[in-house]
């Protein structure tokens, strides 16, 4: 089951919160910057196809 656009922000926003932890590990802080980049993607793409929608609508 595909996340929403709404759940994977949050899931991103965690990931953030996450490596400002001060504690966290080099290994952690590189496993969740991976997974922070891959959700950075996924919610940009959805974005881009908002974007071209709404560009569609309006012509």
């Amino acid at each position: 089951m595909n996340k929403s656009f709404e759940e994977q922000l949050k899931q991103l926003e965690t990931v953030v919160k996450e490596l400002e932890n001060k504690d966290i590990s080099l290994d952690d802080a590189i496993k969740k910057y991976k997974e922070g980049i891959e959700l950075s993607k996924v919610c940009y793409e959805k974005i881009k196809q908002a974007e071209e929608l709404v560009i569609k609508e309006i012509k």
